[in-house]
C-alpha cells in the first residue's frame, strides 16, 4: 500500500486524534528513502472525543492546534500538510473481489501478452465496485491476493501469462461525517490533509513483522474510548474492526466503585491494578485519595484487582468475538499482538492469552 503524504522537501506529519489525547509527529524522509528520522512530538489532552466520535469541534481545534505547535517547536519546522488517523466503531471492514477475462478482453491484444499494472489496477477496480450505503465511505483498498486462472495466493502478478485474473481485497470504510468533520478540523488550522489512515492499520504497520503477517496474527491496539483490531493472515489483512470501548472502561469503573475522581482513578490503574487478580497481593495495600477531614480509606491490589480482571475480561471477549470475524482463528500462528496505551496494564498479557486461547 503506498502513501505519499508529505511536502516536498520529505517533510512528513501525522496527527492522531485519540480519546485522552492528541498526539502530532512531525519526521523527515531519510536519503535511502526508506526509513525516517523522527524530528519531533507534541502532545495534548484530549478532552472532546469520546469513543473514537468527534463531540465538540471547539475544543478538539484548540488541543490539536496545541499539540501540533508542540511538534513544530521541537522539530524547528514548519507544517502545512498532514496525514490524519482516525477510529471509531462507524469503521468498517469488507472482503470483496473482482475478476477480468485477459486475453478476452481486447481482440487485438497479443496472446499471452504479460499482464501489466493496468490490468492489475482494473481487476481492483472491480473488486471495489460493490455498493456501500451512501453516506459511507472507502478509506483503504488493501490487496489480500491474486488468482491467475487456478494458481491462488500469487502477491503481485506483474509479468505472470494466463486467462482469468482474479484480484481479492480488503475495503476499510468510514462514515463519512466523521471524516469529513476530521478533515475540516485541520483545514481550519490552515493545513492540507493529505490523507486518512485507519489508526489500527498504521499500528499494524508500525508494529508487526512480515512473518507475522504471512503466518498469521491479530493486532488489537487498546486505547482510551477504542479497541482496534487487524487480523493478517497469508500476508493480507483478511479484517479490520473496532470494539467501542477501551481502557477508560476500567478506569471509570475504578472510579465508581471507590468513589473517586476520574484522574484519581487512572493513575491508581497504572500503579496498583493487575489483569489479573491472582498475580497481585492481597497483603499490599494502599490509602485512598479524599477530601480534608475524610475518613481514611484503603484498599489491597487483590480487591482493586478483582474488579479490574472482570472489566478486562469483558473486553477480551468483545475483542475475541471481532477476531472472530476473520474465520482465521485457527490459523494465527502468531496468536495475538497487543499495542496501545491500554497494553501497559500490569499482567494484561497473560489474562489476553487465558481468556483467548491464543
Amino acid at each position: 500500500m503506498a502513501m505519499n503524504f508529505g511536502n516536498d522537501n520529505g517533510i512528513l506529519a501525522g496527527i492522531d486524534v485519540g480519546t485522552s489525547k492528541i498526539c502530532c509527529s512531525i519526521a523527515q524522509v531519510n536519503e535511502d528513502q526508506a526509513t525516517l528520522k523522527l524530528l519531533g512530538i507534541g502532545l495534548s489532552e484530549s478532552t472532546s472525543m469520546k469513543n473514537g466520535t468527534l463531540i465538540n469541534r471547539d475544543t478538539v481545534l484548540e488541543e490539536m492546534e496545541k499539540a501540533i505547535s508542540e511538534a513544530e517547536t521541537m522539530a524547528g519546522v514548519k507544517v502545512d500538510q498532514v496525514c490524519l488517523g482516525i477510529s471509531g466503531d462507524h469503521i468498517r471492514g469488507i472482503n470483496t473481489q473482482g475478476a477480468i477475462p485477459l486475453n478476452s478482453i481486447d481482440p487485438t491484444r497479443e496472446q499471452d501478452r504479460p499482464i501489466n499494472q493496468e490490468d492489475i489496477d482494473k481487476a481492483i477496480e472491480f473488486a471495489k465496485a460493490i455498493q456501500i450505503p451512501a453516506e459511507r465511505d472507502i478509506l483503504h483498498i488493501l490487496p489480500q491476493e491474486y488468482i491467475l486462472d487456478t494458481l491462488r495466493g500469487i502477491e503481485n502478478p506483474l509479468g505472470m501469462t494466463g486467462r482469468r485474473l482474479e484480484a481479492r481485497v480488503h475495503l476499510v470504510t468510514v462514515a463519512h461525517s466523521a471524516a469529513a468533520n476530521l478533515t475540516r478540523c485541520a483545514e481550519d488550522l490552515g493545513l492540507t490533509v493529505d490523507g486518512i489512515v485507519f489508526q489500527g492499520l498504521a499500528s499494524a504497520l508500525t508494529t508487526l513483522t512480515k512473518d507475522e503477517k504471512t503466518l498469521g496474527v491479530a493486532l488489537v491496539d487498546i486505547g482510551a474510548g477504542t479497541c482496534d483490531v487487524t487480523v493478517y493472515a497469508d500476508g493480507g489483512v483478511r479484517h479490520t474492526g473496532v470494539v467501542p470501548y477501551g481502557a477508560d472502561l476500567i478506569t471509570n469503573d475504578i472510579a465508581v466503585m471507590l468513589q473517586i475522581g476520574v484522574g484519581d482513578a487512572e493513575n491508581i490503574k497504572r500503579k496498583y491494578a493487575s489483569a489479573k487478580a491472582s498475580m497481585s497481593s492481597p497483603k499490599l495495600t494502599f490509602d485512598l485519595p479524599g477530601d480534608p477531614g475524610s475518613i481514611p480509606r484503603s484498599i489491597s491490589e487483590h480487591e482493586l484487582s478483582r474488579y479490574v480482571q472482570a472489566r478486562v475480561e469483558e473486553l477480551l471477549h468483545m475483542v475475541f468475538r471481532e477476531i472472530q470475524r476473520a474465520d482465521k482463528a485457527e490459523k494465527l500462528t502468531y496468536g495475538v499482538v497487543l499495542t496501545g496505551g491500554g497494553a501497559n496494564l500490569k499482567n494484561i498479557a497473560p489474562l489476553t492469552e487465558e481468556v483467548l486461547g491464543m
